[in-house]
């Protein structure tokens, strides 16, 4: 195995995770463009898109750089081949020690195909294995059927709904539920 961190891929019978490379950028831009409407009500980065070519390969070099030093793991979500983005995903430590929130995107036409579930299943494990987290939550807009599903179907449980805690991309109030799985969040049956 390599000792770059960054060339660590999970794999999953139908999808590849990995860091971002820069030459990504553009299947990356391909992605978000052909989803705009898709990913705005829910995504607040999506207000500034689209961006222009140099502006994600910055963004996916930033991205490398916080991989590479261990800061915060951002990942592509890629067809088994890797000649397309589907969509992304990232184990992100803002919420306390032992803790990683994982956040994910599908591209618009790739949804209900369970890709998500498939995704967030193997990064769940990453999370709780190889980046040795005690607790894995991801936080969604209860207005989101399709992103509240993935939790659901992988035994996260709902620990919280927190009331009126941040905002839509287009500045409402608005609510976010919490899924944990791990410590203080394991399913019930467990």
């Amino acid at each position: 195995m390599t000792d770059d961190p960054s060339e660590r891929p999970l794999r999953t019978p139908r999808l590849l995770l990995r860091c971002y490379r820069i030459s990504d950028a553009p299947l990356l831009k391909h992605a978000i463009d052909s989803s705009l409407d898709h990913l705005r009500p829910w995504m607040p980065w999506m207000l500034n898109e689209p961006s222009p070519l140099s502006d994600i390969e910055a963004r996916l070099g930033t991205f490398r750089e916080q991989f590479m030093a261990g800061r915060d793991w951002v990942f592509g979500i890629f067809a088994p081949g890797e000649e397309e983005v589907l969509g992304g995903t990232g184990l992100h430590p803002r919420i306390g020690p032992d803790a990683l929130e994982i956040g994910y995107w599908l591209r618009a036409d790739v949804t209900g195909r369970g890709l998500a579930t498939e995704a967030i299943s193997a990064l769940t494990s990453a999370g709780l294995t190889t980046f040795g987290a005690k607790r894995i939550e991801i936080r969604c807009d209860p207005r989101n059927l399709r992103s509240m599903g993935v939790p659901r179907r992988l035994g996260y449980r709902h620990v919280q709904t927190l009331i009126g805690d941040t905002f839509t991309p287009a500045g409402v109030v608005r609510d976010t539920m919490v899924w944990a799985q791990g410590e203080r969040g394991l399913p019930p049956d467990s």
